[in-house]
């Protein structure tokens, strides 16, 4: 199969490459490496600069023939998408819709969408699965929402074949230390926790500490992202067999505090990782944990990588090499 990244050189993007990569594929990455890397970028890779916002170049690259595309391309951080919505609507919204009209124009017939948790909001109940009502707290995850019913309005009208996968937490990095990229300015946990591991934050800021949960604080579902990318291979495969579309849950189904999270790190790294306390964030729930039960029985996917240990020790062994 012959299957184009989108935003292929980021975090997420590389570990899909892996994955596409080890069973045979022909892969493409386009990219316009504002946040990815080009040391991420494998051997055997075709590589396209360009931005999702350049139709030109879009047109330039679809026209080369393409079974798949797998968009990762999206800016992520919630809080930013409150203060600077226009910077999410241009690239979130405008630039997935260019890709979609690229696939039509250039009948690339499959689409698998990088979606989040973030669509549903405030969790209405535990485990959260994909008939949770979907009411996004912030506009980052009201892009990915309007995209995905993007795709299923160009269901109805054109026949693309589409994968919405809402993520939750990825971390982790893999294990065979094939990606070396680190994450520029995240605002994720566990890649803040580890910038304060190696010094390059002073300390590390736990947003609530009166949550009704075991300890205090939030707690997430964190799924390692050589699993998440497995789940790319398995959704794209159903959608071309099958010639049907789907939207499920990627998730651990695991629930692990931040807490949890940052003494694992300073038990891993050995570093001291100083922590302060703030006050809570508005729309964070206490507690958001997935149920993957459609992904497990649609796809025959599971989390075998998404242990606590897995995440942490993974994640460190990377900051380690890369800050050393």
């Amino acid at each position: 199969m012959k299957v184009l990244l989108i935003g292929g050189a980021g975090y997420i993007g590389t570990h899909v490459s892996i994955e596409f990569l080890e069973r045979g594929d022909t892969v493409g990455i386009y990219d316009n490496l504002s946040s990815g890397h080009k040391e991420n970028i494998l051997p055997g890779v075709e590589f396209y600069r360009g931005d999702i916002l350049e139709t030109h170049r879009l047109n330039e690259v679809f026209s080369l023939g393409w079974d798949a595309v797998i968009h990762l391309a999206a800016f992520k951080a919630a809080g930013e998408s409150m203060l600077n919505p226009a910077k999410y609507s241009i690239n979130n919204i405008t630039g997935s819709l260019n890709i979609i009209i690229e696939c039509i124009a250039n009948s690339v017939p499959n689409f698998v969408l990088s979606s989040s948790a973030a669509v549903y909001g405030e969790p209405a109940y535990l485990p959260v699965d994909e008939e949770h009502p979907v009411n996004p707290e912030n506009y980052y995850g009201y892009t990915k929402l309007a995209i995905e019913r993007h795709l299923e309005w160009y269901r109805k009208l054109k026949g693309l074949n589409y994968a919405s996968l809402r993520y939750f937490n990825a971390a982790g990095y893999d294990k065979a230390g094939k990606m070396t990229g680190l994450e520029r300015e995240p605002a994720n946990l566990i890649p803040v926790v580890m910038e304060t591991a190696v010094g390059k934050r002073k300390h590390l800021e736990i947003f609530g500490q009166d949550y009704e949960t075991r300890d205090g604080t939030g707690i997430r579902d964190y799924v390692h992202v050589t699993d998440l990318a497995s789940g790319h291979v398995k959704a794209l495969d159903y959608i071309s067999s099958q010639k049907k579309s789907l939207t499920v849950n990627l998730g651990s189904e695991e629930g692990l505090s931040v807490l949890e999270i940052l003494n694992e790190a300073r038990r891993v790294s050995g570093k001291e990782i100083p922590a302060v306390y703030s006050g809570r964030r508005p729309g964070d729930p206490a507690s958001l944990v997935a149920s993957s039960t459609s992904a497990r029985e649609l796809l025959g996917w599971t989390p075998v990588n998404s242990s606590l240990e897995s995440i942490i020790s993974s994640t460190w062994a990377v900051y380690r090499k890369q800050t050393s």
